[in-house]
């Protein structure tokens, strides 16, 4: 066992294009020695203005869905376009990049993504960053932001709604991030997120401002919103554990499906180090693809992966028996 132990944590710190720095592998380990306060848990503070506004985002994005039919064949792609391309702002950007630094990019590219986050509105990049980290450093307890111990709707969309849990607030403190002028994000949100989705159909091809609000705009990011929040919720709840059975997030196709590759959950947890999210690659995984053609384009690099080996041995030692190959 020990033998087999050395050679994984070896063999994790090799790649075919760039080595995990020590670094990037402790921010994201999961800290066993941090350990939940005893007694009763702080009191649940709702924050009205979060619930409000939320429902009146679903509200208009369930409108949306009506106004699907009287849309213009153009806006509905155009739709499906800027849906992808905020994916990409979180999953190659927020995630892969800058949350686990997987991979390097160049400038150009760095500018696109940062555009793109601000097309899904999750919070600046850094913000975004912090939460995830602390998330995986403390997944599943107290200090986790998305905790799913509290539930589907906890983990899903509760956590906006109501304030942090006090270790959530004191473990984020321990990442230094650089600040992020706000002033800049709510101006890039607003063209990214809101006028350019909307502009661009009325404009170019004269859909009407109601439709391509409500749609390419309004429906579109809250799919974007909740097909992220999958990733918190269901990819923690229900699927299978082939990595490592002793942790909560599972491999969930459908998530995997909607969040455009990040439902490979279990592998992801179990090696977040790695660029692809999974050891299949490109399969059911559109922002590795992206980021292979970046590599292709010369415009990324030194993309983190794990051996096959160290792989193959965390498959033996902790998953379940799930697996499957290829």
């Amino acid at each position: 066992f020990q033998a087999t132990e050395t050679l994984e944590k070896r063999q994790q710190h090799k790649s075919s294009n760039g080595d995990v720095g020590s670094d990037t592998a402790r921010d994201d380990a999961f800290d066993h020695t941090y350990k939940e306060k005893e007694g009763p848990k702080p009191p649940t503070i709702i924050v009205w203005r979060n619930v409000i506004m939320m429902s009146l985002l679903h509200l208009g994005a369930v409108y949306g869905v009506f106004l699907i039919p009287s849309a213009a064949p153009l806006t509905l792609l155009w739709s499906v376009l800027c849906f992808l391309i905020s994916a990409l702002g979180i999953t190659a950007g927020a995630h892969r990049l800058w949350s686990h630094r997987t991979y390097k990019a160049s400038l150009p590219l760095r500018i696109f993504l940062a555009f793109a986050n601000s097309m899904a509105f999750e919070n600046d990049i850094f913000e975004w960053a912090r939460d995830h980290r602390v998330h995986h450093k403390y997944s599943e307890t107290d200090a986790d932001p998305h905790n799913a111990r509290r539930g589907f709707f906890f983990a899903h969309i509760g956590w906006l709604l109501v304030r942090k849990h006090p270790d959530v607030i004191e473990k984020g403190h321990y990442f230094i991030l650089l600040a992020f002028p706000l002033l800049y994000y709510k101006l890039s949100v607003l063209l990214m997120c809101f006028f350019i989705p909307m502009f661009v159909p009325w404009y170019l091809w004269r859909e009407s401002l109601w439709v391509a609000y409500f749609v390419p705009a309004l429906l579109r990011y809250t799919l974007v919103l909740n097909a992220s929040w999958l990733v918190n919720s269901a990819a923690h709840m229900w699927g299978n554990r082939p990595y490592d059975k002793n942790i909560n997030p599972r491999e969930n196709r459908f998530v995997t499906f909607s969040a455009i590759g990040e439902g490979f959950h279990n592998y992801h947890h179990t090696f977040p180090y790695d660029y692809a999210t999974s050891e299949y690659g490109c399969k059911l995984n559109l922002t590795t693809c992206f980021i292979d053609f970046m590599c292709f384009l010369g415009l990324a690099w030194d993309c983190k992966r794990v051996s096959r080996e160290a792989v193959r041995s965390r498959i033996q030692r902790t998953g379940d028996g799930s697996h499957r190959s290829g």
